[in-house]
């Protein structure tokens, strides 16, 4: 540079820090802000119900084991295990979403996007009628099993050919996968009335009528798709520069590939387990977190892991009181949410970039 000449501003070896230090300051307060609400959510979700309980009674129910009360009850033996399910499958449900849309490139990808909806469905389905289990705690195996054949066999027919698997391959097999194994859905139930009335309160997506023992079932798949998520966040963000220059900088685009993969199948694939397909929280969640988070994974997949989990838990709440003393399931509330986002999405100008 020429003397005399002024470097412009946010240029120079150090106009950038004061950019990037309210970049990340505005990354760590969004996150706080998630945690913060994620709190809040849970307080409400065990306080209100179709008998509300004061946070006072919920605290001393909490904390004081000896009570026997009707409370006590309540908190311990339904809201309290609801609401860690909810947590957990919202979680997963968000951090799966940001990695389909980031491995994918794709802005409107969702974990049902690599087969794992429609696997885990038909394996109900499979189970319903071959097996006659008709209970959530029979066939949350069925469906994990479903949702991870579904997604190795997207991964399959996604990789055949010269190219191998790539994000555009993946997304055609997953939805060619899926059409087929929908069809094969209907299929069934038209010819079985018993497995349609069975099928139907699975479908739907809901936290009621799963205890604790569903929860710590699938906790450790969720635990393990969690770690990998997070450890597979910081390839995301040299795959989105290319893969050539991943490759480049030293990144191993098939163990990045595979391990977002495992991370996405766990995940997804024990939530649609535990509570049925649920809808538009893996696509809206990585959205409204990247406003603030911009396309850093390190940042985007926990800030989603959280808005998720808020997502749900405050979509059980909002059903449990629009609809009292009955409840409007978990899956409708997000699917009447979701849908006016979901159509915004696909209006604005920029939606293929990410």
């Amino acid at each position: 540079m020429a003397a005399g000449t002024a470097a412009a501003p946010g240029t120079g070896p150090t106009g950038g820090r004061p950019a990037a230090a309210r970049r990340t300051r505005r990354r760590v307060l969004g996150v706080l802000g998630l945690a913060v609400l994620v709190v809040v959510a849970c307080a409400a979700s065990i306080a209100i119900g179709t008998r509300p309980l004061g946070l006072g009674t919920v605290w001393d129910v909490l904390t004081d084991r000896s009570l026997r009360t009707e409370e006590a009850v309540i908190v311990r033996d339904l809201r309290v295990p609801r609401t860690a399910l909810g947590l957990m499958v919202g979680a997963a449900l968000g951090a799966s979403g940001a990695l389909m849309q980031g491995h994918t490139r794709n802005p409107l990808g969702d974990p049902g996007l690599l087969g794992v909806t429609a696997g885990a469905s038909f394996a109900v389905v499979l189970a319903i009628t071959l097996f006659g289990i008709g209970t959530p705690a029979g066939y949350v195996w069925f469906a994990f099993a479903g949702a991870l054949a579904g997604t190795v066999a997207v991964f399959v027919l996604g990789s055949v050919g010269r190219g191998g698997a790539t994000p555009v391959t993946l997304a055609l097999a997953g939805s060619a996968l899926t059409a087929l194994l929908f069809a094969l859905v209907r299929a069934m139930l038209v010819s079985d009335s018993d497995s349609l009335d069975a099928f139907r309160f699975w479908v739907v997506g809901a936290l009621a009528g799963r205890d604790a023992d569903i929860a710590w079932q699938v906790a450790p798949f969720i635990a393990a798709g969690l770690v990998l998520a997070l450890l597979n966040a910081p390839a995301l963000d040299l795959l989105g520069m290319g893969e050539d220059v991943a490759r480049g900088l030293g990144q191993r685009v098939w163990l990045a590939r595979t391990v977002g993969l495992a991370a996405t199948t766990l995940l997804a694939g024990a939530a649609t387990a535990a509570c049925g397909p649920i809808a538009f929280v893996g696509l809206v969640a990585p959205h409204v977190v990247r406003a603030f988070t911009g396309p850093a994974h390190r940042w985007l997949v926990p800030g989603s892991a959280l808005l998720g989990a808020v997502m749900l838990l405050g979509a059980d709440v909002i059903g449990r009181v629009v609809a009292r003393p009955g409840e409007l399931q978990v899956g409708i509330v997000l699917a009447l949410v979701g849908s006016p986002f979901f159509i915004a999405l696909v209006r604005r100008r920029k939606v293929a970039t990410l």
